[in-house]
């Protein structure tokens, strides 16, 4: 039908971050990315609708009607009006929207939600858009979202173009490539951060010694993290994904004044997690912290319980969530 659309979307976990615009109204990244699309427990369900006798938007996330007037809301909405005009669409829209995550996940899930939002949106409309030319709107609401709206292993290309056409999501390997991986999540504090990503951002660009290196080798990382998933080398793989990690967060430490995301209880799990890999003699498990202090594990089928295990030790304070999938 025509003007209704209900469309899902995953969230995503990047093992190589963006951390740094070249273009903040078109959010178009410093450096590439590269990211695990997860599995279906952890997504958002999307309904739009274009109405006739609608007299201005309305959005409902999780039974609740949300405020479009409020900044970061309208402006992570910008995608609504332009994919409408478009389209050549005047109605006003109905977003629902359900967050199928579990309760305080403790991790962002505007990924997911903005990229069902794109895709719902176009599909409203009529617009019958590749998955690539898709993220560019979904983008335009969240950066990570931009990749959620593929499958699998994917990629968010930084571009080189000042309209940011060429700043797409691609996939580079199918979900099923390799089907052996797991996510264990760890949720050390499921607070809201005192620092948000964007303003870290920009405090980081303007002030860290070390940002500079690490644009300069930083997409050299990103095609050696390619070859190794594309291998399934998990040894490659998790030294990467820790090395980049530790990276990010060195930089951030390194931001005038420091941004520290992560707390004790995630340094702990950081040793431990080496601790672990030590007494098995090679990595079986690999860390991974976005702009906060919560930890993705990855892990194989095979060593789940040992991981799982190891994070129990830190059970009163930290909650493990289910594993998944990616």
């Amino acid at each position: 039908m025509k003007g209704i659309a209900t469309c899902e979307a995953t969230a995503n976990i990047a093992v190589i971050k963006y951390w740094g615009k070249r273009d903040d109204e078109l959010i178009l990244p410093k450096n590439s990315s590269l990211s695990f699309t997860m599995d279906e427990q952890l997504k958002t369900r999307t309904t739009v609708m274009f109405l006739q006798d609608l007299k201005e938007d309305e959005f409902w996330l999780n039974g609740k009607k949300m405020d479009l007037k409020e900044k970061e809301i309208a402006e992570r909405m910008k995608q609504l009006d332009i994919i409408r005009k478009r389209a050549e669409i005047n109605e006003k829209a109905l977003i629902v929207s359900i967050n199928c995550f579990p309760t305080a996940a403790g991790f962002a899930s505007s990924a997911a939600g903005l990229a069902a939002l794109a895709i719902a949106t176009l599909k409203a409309a009529d617009l019958n858009l590749s998955g690539s030319e898709t993220s560019i709107f979904a983008r335009i609401g969240s950066g990570s979202a931009s990749r959620s709206v593929l499958g699998g292993f994917v990629e968010w290309r930084k571009g080189e173009k000042d309209d940011g056409s060429d700043s797409i999501a691609v996939q580079i390997a199918p979900a099923s490539h390799w089907p052996e991986l797991r996510n264990v999540i760890g949720i050390v504090d499921a607070g809201k951060k005192k620092i948000s990503s964007r303003a870290g951002m920009k405090q980081t660009i303007a002030t860290s010694f070390l940002y500079p290196a690490r644009m300069q080798y930083i997409e050299k990382v990103i095609e050696e993290m390619k070859k190794a998933v594309i291998a399934k080398d998990f040894q490659k793989f998790g030294e990467i994904t820790m090395r980049e990690s530790s990276d990010m967060h060195a930089v951030m430490l390194d931001t005038w004044p420091p941004i520290m995301y992560l707390n004790n209880i995630s340094r702990e799990i950081i040793y431990a997690v080496h601790e672990l890999n030590s007494i098995e003699g090679k990595i079986i498990a690999a860390y991974t912290f976005d702009a906060g202090p919560n930890v993705h594990i990855y892990t194989t089928a095979e060593n789940v319980a040992r991981v799982q295990k190891m994070l129990q030790e830190y059970r009163k304070c930290c909650k493990v969530l289910k594993v998944f999938k990616r």
